[in-house]
């Protein structure tokens, strides 16, 4: 006798190896070695990296808080290559205009001044997952994510933002501008980044509040459920001792809204 899987039998099973696999790769890429130049999680956004990864839907492959940097690039080059760059000055937080002018007087080819946003790269365990993360990104102002679907099924949703500053200051190692220039632009990079911080605790903040932890979401059903039945004993022996119809109808819609107000409590 031949044993015929049935379509739902054939989804269960590729559903199932779908979560063995982000499991897999969820395992594999925690314990990979960070091998950024700085070595380590940026400190305004560890507490988000953290809360992402503790979540079963979801892990971070990459991440960066912001930052302003300045690079020199090979001069008379078309393509951008970080490979053919050096970074003359790199900070995650708010910068100085003396510390770029005394990067800029390494430069010996192309110098360019960039801040960079908040950037994050997560992979989400269903398509489902990466639509609400999505969701919360756009409402907190990172309003160039989106999502990707690789070949092997991973899922990852790229957490960016727009207000980007790139604006070069040197050419074959001869600076264009005044220093007057720089501390203009400086104040706009410092802006800028007291804006992308204030994404970045919007974004944590909206994403604890619709990842809600499941117990305290069980507790809140467990709470409805037990008023509910409250509610229901309470309408059965006011409809035993009612002594009319118009009596017991009366009271049921009293009842009711009482519920309807509990119900409404519960959600607020």
């Amino acid at each position: 006798m031949i044993n015929r899987r049935t379509k739902p039998d054939y989804i269960a099973c590729g559903a199932m190896e779908g979560e063995n696999a982000f499991k897999q790769w969820k395992k594999q890429s925690l314990n990979r070695l960070d091998l950024s130049k700085k070595g380590s999680i940026d400190r305004d956004v560890a507490d988000i990296v953290s809360f992402i990864n503790s979540s079963e839907h979801y892990f971070t492959t990459s991440s960066c808080s912001g930052r302003i940097i300045l690079i020199d690039g090979v001069s008379d080059r078309t393509d951008v290559q970080k490979q053919n760059c050096s970074w003359l000055f790199v900070t995650h937080e708010k910068c100085k205009k003396d510390d770029v002018v005394a990067a800029l007087q390494k430069s010996s080819g192309d110098a360019v001044f960039k801040f960079e946003p908040c950037v994050l790269h997560v992979q989400c365990r269903q398509l489902e997952d990466a639509q609400l993360l999505h969701s919360v990104a756009i409402n907190s102002g990172f309003r160039n994510s989106g999502v990707t679907i690789g070949k092997k099924g991973k899922i990852i949703m790229a957490v960016r933002s727009t207000h980007c500053l790139e604006v070069p200051l040197s050419h074959k190692g001869q600076v264009l501008v005044s220093e007057e220039y720089i501390d203009f632009l400086v104040g706009v990079a410092n802006s800028k980044m007291d804006e992308n911080l204030k994404r970045i605790e919007r974004f944590y903040n909206c994403l604890k509040s619709a990842l809600e932890p499941e117990e305290v979401t069980t507790h809140l059903k467990d709470e409805q459920l037990d008023k509910r039945t409250v509610y229901r004993r309470r309408r059965k022996r006011i409809q035993d001792s009612a002594g009319s119809d118009g009596g017991v109808k009366n009271q049921s819609e009293r009842d009711q809204d009482d519920d309807l107000e509990c119900e409404l409590t519960l959600f607020s």
